[in-house]
């Protein structure tokens, strides 16, 4: 399983790599992959605009929005026609069918 680390030690890495020492140098030292420290960067380029591409934020919201309309979905069957009707959990009728 990959290892997380946390935003702000990827942006302090970042920030290392920007301040021109070399990659392979900030990776042995901190005993990161190269190729986790070059994703990093390239999801910054993303974020920042600098490169096309699907930023951090927009991902969240796309990965985001199945859940949000499942639990939409499942909210309107618990409280929709379908549960009045077949399980009579509906709001109290004031007149006898």
């Amino acid at each position: 399983m990959p290892r997380r680390y946390p935003p702000g030690f990827r942006h302090k890495v970042l920030d290392l790599i920007a301040s021109g020492r070399r990659v392979a140098q900030v990776a042995a030292n901190l005993d990161i992959s190269v190729q986790t420290m070059y994703a990093w960067r390239h999801h910054e380029l993303i974020d920042s605009g600098r490169l096309p591409g699907t930023t951090s934020a927009h991902n969240a919201e796309l990965v985001a929005a199945p859940r949000r309309i499942a639990r939409t979905r499942s909210r309107g069957r618990r409280r929709g026609r379908h549960c009045r009707t077949r399980f009579g959990c509906g709001p109290a009728r004031t007149s006898p069918r």
